[in-house]
């Protein structure tokens, strides 16, 4: 009988743009205020892309410092799986240009796209190329330049996005290798395109010729957001029988603190287990789980033994929750 695989988590890496763009920074370009925007979003800072700064260039440094982190090389690599809304062009993919900047001839890279919710799919889909033996390295990233698609007249929606990339090695073992528990325990991923003019870009190749501006109903997320994150969450603990109790970090979307906090709340989850970033990258889309992850790998919160629940929500919309055991 074959060994059960895995797949562990080896490394993180992360790379935010130089520029940062604090609150008060959009007092006079549009109608908000500092205190407006901490009030209802949580954020207070975000990075923007500057020029020569694109998702591919972003997403190459976060995944040298995941290699670096890792121990390995682009050598080692046989799959890179990158979660974008913003590629750096319609084709090829990001994915293929970055496995180009490593130095990569061999393997295979492709993009996904689930917006927010993007690095989840990522995830889940290199977790299954390894766990079936096509590839034993993956390099999963997401990463995004949101500010060239926002509307900077629009008050409602240009404070919450930032730029930025986050990535991680995820290596297929099999548990007799490893010793214990480790790597992915579980996923859960949902999709719903009746929802998809609550939060939308209002262009594309094949409708406008134009890339178009993001757009968003932000009501109508906010109410269907914490129903949609705590039923797959639970649909993961009860494939495994862990409880909210037993999970030792919350890495959620960082995409408002409100629904970051109404969310935890309604799973029992205490305040101190959930990993914040919000306020320093505004919502990151695909990159933010990935970005918030680094942090926390960084300064010692998660470490090995870890076990660490992931969440998204993004446009579509899409959703989903991942278990892993660092």
């Amino acid at each position: 009988m074959n060994a059960r695989i895995v797949s562990v988590v080896r490394g993180t890496g992360s790379a935010l743009p130089a520029k940062i763009m604090r609150n008060r920074d959009f007092e006079g370009v549009v109608e908000t205020s500092d205190e407006w925007i901490r009030q209802r979003t949580g954020i207070e800072q975000r990075h923007i892309a500057g020029e020569g700064e694109t998702t591919v260039s972003l997403a190459e440094a976060a995944a040298r410092r995941a290699l670096e982190a890792s121990g390995v090389s682009p050598a080692d690599i046989d799959l890179i799986v990158l979660a974008t809304a913003t590629p750096d062009n319609t084709f090829p993919a990001s994915a293929v240009q970055v496995q180009h900047r490593l130095g990569m001839s061999h393997g295979f890279a492709f993009d996904v796209q689930a917006v927010c919710s993007g690095f989840l799919y990522a995830l889940t889909t290199a977790d299954m190329y390894l766990r079936t033996g096509q590839a034993r390295r993956a390099l999963v990233i997401g990463a995004e330049t949101f500010s060239r698609i926002l509307d900077w007249e629009d008050r409602s929606t240009c404070v919450l996005f930032g730029d930025g990339a986050g990535a991680l090695v995820l290596e297929g073992v099999t548990q007799d290798e490893e010793g214990g528990e480790k790597g992915i325990i579980a996923s859960k991923l949902r999709s719903d395109g009746a929802h998809q003019g609550k939060l939308y870009v209002d262009g594309g190749p094949s409708t406008t010729g134009t890339v178009g501006h993001l757009r968003m109903q932000g009501r109508e997320v906010f109410k269907h957001a914490v129903g949609m994150i705590t039923d797959v969450i639970e649909a993961c603990f009860g494939a495994t029988g862990i409880t909210a109790e037993d999970i030792d970090w919350f890495v959620p979307h960082q995409a408002n603190r409100r629904i970051i906090d109404a969310s935890a709340k309604k799973l029992g989850i205490a305040p101190e287990k959930v990993v914040i970033t919000v306020d320093r990258h505004g919502n990151t889309s695909a990159a933010s789980i990935p970005l918030a992850l680094d942090t926390a790998a960084r300064d010692g919160r998660i470490k090995p033994g870890s076990l660490v629940l992931l969440e998204a929500m993004g446009g579509g919309f899409t959703w989903g929750a991942v278990l892993v055991r660092w």
